[in-house]
């Protein structure tokens, strides 16, 4: 073959082998993308269950018909919306053009089974909240039947004790103070046959002693109470066996939930890993064939050394543009990432991005190297990444949470850190510190740890501050934007409390280079909600 030939034909094979680096990059970034939507709705499964659990607790509570109608609609759209989301997991056979090449982690044969271990748990919550509807509605028909007949109960009890007043014989008083304690003990203690027949025994004993007639309408009344209230522990009993299984089978879930989570995240390993092999196996074919294409070139034609040390460089600067784009592929899907936990708020992309800019500005100051600036400046924007795991409704609540709310959205530290930690990469490794300790206090007042000081980690006290500083200054769906002197004014206060003094400092000194920032990635469309 002719030497030019011979040259055309192997820089149309480099450039097969750039197309395919490019490629495993795409399938990497979609299959990223992928996982994470498998995740997402896995997640929301368990939380529908969740829902539905605790809508068991709402029946047991509940005091009437119209109000257990009401937990029940609400169980039935959890139902629904679950066996929807259920079927569409399963059921998703559709297949892209990345199928063909790795299957979808929630197609996986480990996962599936979860999913289908899942599907059994929930069909026995439905039939346990079905019955657990019905021993309550007996309840509160038995509870009716107390609230209408222990007032006349109480009227007979007191008319008798005024009749047995008025004999004045200690005998009489004792028996009948056996039957007040009788009573209590049978409604509202031990709920039991043997206390019921006590208390009529007693009843009995007093008539033998004394002729009443209300004495005889007095006992019947009794007989039906003491009924209603063991029959009313009898169903309470019931109840609670019932919820035993219910949560049981939550905490049944809860362990499938973080086997899917491994099972994905081990999947996901082995895939990357398996991508990359791929990715330095072409890298290095193509350095090869690259030299040996220059040997062969140099054999043929008289080229002068420093022609062929200049197609070598040309080469081997390919071959660095490859690496710095795998590399810029792979700082985009951090920053991805991050963005993903912003967006579930509602936030908008730019507040990442300032974050991050103030996150290096502040670590240059504060001394560290420029390489960690740069690294603190990339992992930054994953600090909010737990709020995935955060219900909608809770997330983008337009007000202030109650105390439960708070303690679930609090939760987003703890989780983001779980996500992250598993990673050997510095990078992420200083995203999971981040991610968990952005929320701790200087004065040890913060979460999830109540850290104070030094001992949180210096990632965590920037990207802190840097956080705080734009969230103020931005917009909200429950607050409007702060303006710079009530910021001022709050960073003043909060040095040493919130802050690290010498991160206030810094930010006090260097001011227009901070508000530069912002004023740089300022966001272009006003947002209403977050």
């Amino acid at each position: 073959m002719h030497i030019k030939n011979k040259v055309k034909y192997s820089f149309l094979l480099i450039t097969i082998l750039i197309l395919m680096i490019f490629i495993a990059n795409s399938i990497i970034l979609y299959q990223i993308n992928e996982n994470e939507e498998s995740k997402k709705n896995i997640t929301k499964l368990i939380l529908l269950q969740e829902n539905m659990t605790s809508l068991t607790k709402d029946i047991i509570i509940s005091q009437n018909e119209a109000r257990l109608k009401q937990i029940e609609t609400r169980f039935i759209n959890y139902e629904k919306e679950f066996e929807t989301l259920h079927y569409m997991l399963i059921n998703d056979t559709q297949k892209d053009f990345i199928d063909y090449v790795l299957k979808d982690m929630h197609q996986e044969k480990s996962v599936l089974n979860q999913l289908n271990i899942l599907a059994t748990n929930e069909k026995q919550i439905e039939t346990s909240f079905e019955t657990l509807f019905q021993l309550q509605r007996e309840k509160i028909k038995l509870n009716n039947e107390f609230i209408e007949t222990y007032p006349l109960e109480n009227r007979l009890r007191n008319k008798l004790e005024d009749f047995i007043l008025e004999k004045k014989d200690f005998n009489l008083l004792k028996n009948f103070s056996d039957i007040k304690y009788y009573s209590k003990e049978v409604l509202f203690q031990k709920k039991s046959t043997q206390y019921l027949n006590k208390w009529l025994d007693k009843v009995d004993s007093l008539g033998v002693f004394l002729k009443n007639k209300d004495l005889e309408s007095y006992k019947i009344v009794i007989k039906q109470l003491g009924e209603n209230a063991i029959n009313s522990k009898k169903l309470q009993l019931k109840q609670q066996s019932v919820q035993d299984k219910i949560y049981n089978s939550l905490k049944q879930n809860k362990n499938i939930n973080e086997k899917i989570q491994n099972d994905i995240d081990l999947l996901s390993k082995e895939f990357l890993t398996t991508i990359r092999s791929f990715i330095t196996f072409i890298l290095f074919f193509t350095l090869a064939f690259i030299i040996y294409l220059s040997i062969k070139v140099n054999k043929n034609v008289a080229l002068t050394v420093d022609e062929i040390e200049e197609k070598v460089q040309n080469g081997l600067k390919k071959i660095k543009k490859l690496n710095n784009e795998i590399e810029d592929t792979q700082k985009e899907v951090i920053f991805t990432m991050g963005a993903i936990g912003e967006s579930r708020s509602k936030e908008t992309g730019n507040h990442v991005k300032r974050v991050a800019e103030y996150s290096k500005l502040f670590a240059l100051y504060y001394g560290l190297d420029k390489k960690e600036a740069e690294m603190l400046k990339m992992a930054s924007p994953m600090h909010d990444i737990g709020k995935v795991a955060i219900p909608d409704a809770i997330l983008n609540k337009p007000g202030r949470f109650d105390d439960n709310e708070r303690e679930i959205m609090n939760t987003h530290a703890q989780l983001g850190f779980e996500m992250l930690k598993h990673s050997k990469r510095p990078l992420l490794k200083m995203a999971a510190t981040i991610s968990k300790e952005h929320h701790e206090k200087w004065d040890g007042s913060g979460y999830p740890n109540g850290l104070k000081e030094e001992e949180i980690n210096i990632y965590g006290r920037i990207t802190a501050i840097a956080d705080v500083f734009d969230a103020l200054g931005s917009d909200r769906c429950y607050k409007k934007a702060w303006d710079d002197e009530r910021i001022f004014k709050l960073f003043k206060e909060e040095k040493g409390k919130h802050f690290d003094p010498k991160l206030v400092d810094i930010f006090f000194e260097n001011l227009d280079e901070f508000l530069a920032i912002r004023e740089k990635f300022k966001d272009t469309i006003t947002t209403t909600s977050i």
